[in-house]
């Protein structure tokens, strides 16, 4: 007898996840704003250097909001009662799986073969 997916544990895991990820989406914001190219106010390598973690924090913000988008369908999904089940095969996902990430739509073998 398999037990029951604990739905408030979860969703408060997701909650909290992405409260952690709209913090650093505000926060790297500014990182990712558009870099100053005069050239009297810094050097050729501080550009450089100002252009490199830019497009390091864009990338940043496109994966934080990409797991929020997965957080957001996870949270969707226990609200419908499918959370916990895999959304290719329609197994049930290991209570491990989703303690290590709550949003994963996929049970590890249909993950493994998605890779």
């Amino acid at each position: 007898m398999s037990k029951e997916i604990n739905f408030a544990h979860f969703r408060q895991l997701l909650r909290q996840r992405r409260e952690t990820l709209q913090a650093l989406n505000d926060i790297g914001h500014e990182a990712s704003a558009t870099v100053e190219l005069d050239q009297s106010k810094v050097g050729r390598l501080s550009r450089m250097d100002a252009l490199q973690a830019q497009a390091m924090s864009q990338e940043t913000g496109r994966r934080h909001q990409l797991e929020l988008g997965q957080i957001e369908a996870a949270l969707r999904r226990i609200e419908s009662g499918d959370y916990g089940y895999c959304m290719e095969c329609g197994e049930r996902i290991a209570e491990a799986r989703l303690g290590f990430s709550p949003a994963t739509p996929l049970c590890i073998t249909c993950a493994e073969k998605a890779e």
